[in-house]
C-alpha cells in the first residue's frame, strides 16, 4: 500500500482511545507527516448513520444484526477513506477497527469468531493494520471514566456501555486472547495514571513501527 501506515486503537469502554487517538495525531503532523484520523463505526455519512443506530439505546438488536450492522458501515469506511488514504502514503489512525468487532461481537456476544474473521476480511477489504494498540484498563474503572464522560450524548451511557459488567468482562478478556495471539501487532499498554504518561508509552511504541517499517520495508506483523 505505498509507504502508508495503518495503526488502530483498541480497548474497552473508558480506556482513552479517542483522547489518545488525537493525540497521536497531533504529534505526527508537527513531524510533518500526513495523518488521516477517523474511527469506528463512523467515518462516513453513511457509517455515522450506522453508528447512531448502533449507539442509540432505545434500539433492541439481534447480535447476527448488530454484526452485520459493524460490517456495512466498515464496508463503506474501507472503501471511502481508509483504503484511499493508505494508497497515498498516508498514516491513518482509526479508533476502533476489527479486533473490536472480535471482541465485542465475538468474544462479548459469543457469535462465531471465524464467521466474524471472514466477515472482517470481506468488509475491510482485506486491510489489516500494520499497528495495533490495545489500551487496556480494568472494566470497573473504565466504566466509571466513560459513565462520567457521558459521550455520545446519553446521560446513563450508550448501548454498548449498558451492557452487563460480566459482558465488558469478556470483551476484554477477548482482547487479551487477540494479543497474545498477535503479539507483533498488538501491543498492549496499561493505560497511566496520566494522560501524558500513556501518550509517551504510545509514541515510543509507534515511533519503532514506523522506524522498522522505514529500515525494512516490514510491517509490525
Amino acid at each position: 500500500m505505498n509507504n502508508g501506515f495503518f495503526i488502530t486503537f483498541e480497548g474497552g469502554e473508558g480506556c482513552g482511545k479517542s483522547t489518545q487517538s488525537r493525540k497521536l495525531q497531533e504529534y505526527l503532523q508537527q513531524s510533518g507527516r500526513t495523518v488521516v484520523l477517523t474511527r469506528e463505526p463512523g467515518g462516513t455519512g453513511l457509517a455515522e448513520g450506522i453508528r447512531r443506530i448502533l449507539l442509540d439505546p432505545n434500539n433492541a438488536i439481534s447480535p447476527l444484526a448488530e454484526l452485520l450492522l459493524y460490517e456495512a458501515g466498515r464496508a463503506q469506511h474501507a472503501a471511502d477513506v481508509i483504503m484511499p488514504a493508505l494508497r497515498k502514503g498516508h498514516i491513518v489512525i482509526c479508533d476502533r477497527f476489527t479486533d473490536a468487532t472480535l471482541a465485542y461481537q465475538g468474544y462479548g456476544r459469543g457469535l462465531d469468531l471465524a464467521t466474524i474473521r471472514r466477515l472482517n476480511a470481506v468488509a475491510a477489504l482485506g486491510l489489516k493494520p500494520d499497528l495495533t494498540i490495545y489500551l487496556d484498563i480494568p472494566v470497573k474503572e473504565g466504566l466509571r471514566r466513560s459513565k462520567a464522560l457521558g459521550k455520545e450524548s446519553y446521560i446513563d451511557g450508550d448501548r454498548i456501555e449498558r451492557e452487563s459488567m460480566a459482558f465488558h468482562a469478556r470483551v476484554r478478556k477477548g482482547y487479551l486472547a487477540l494479543a497474545r495471539k498477535e503479539p507483533k501487532r498488538i501491543k498492549i499498554i496499561r493505560t497511566a495514571p496520566s494522560i501524558d504518561g500513556t501518550h509517551r508509552m504510545i509514541i515510543s511504541t509507534v515511533t519503532y513501527g514506523l522506524v522498522r517499517r522505514a529500515k525494512t520495508g516490514k510491517l509490525c506483523r
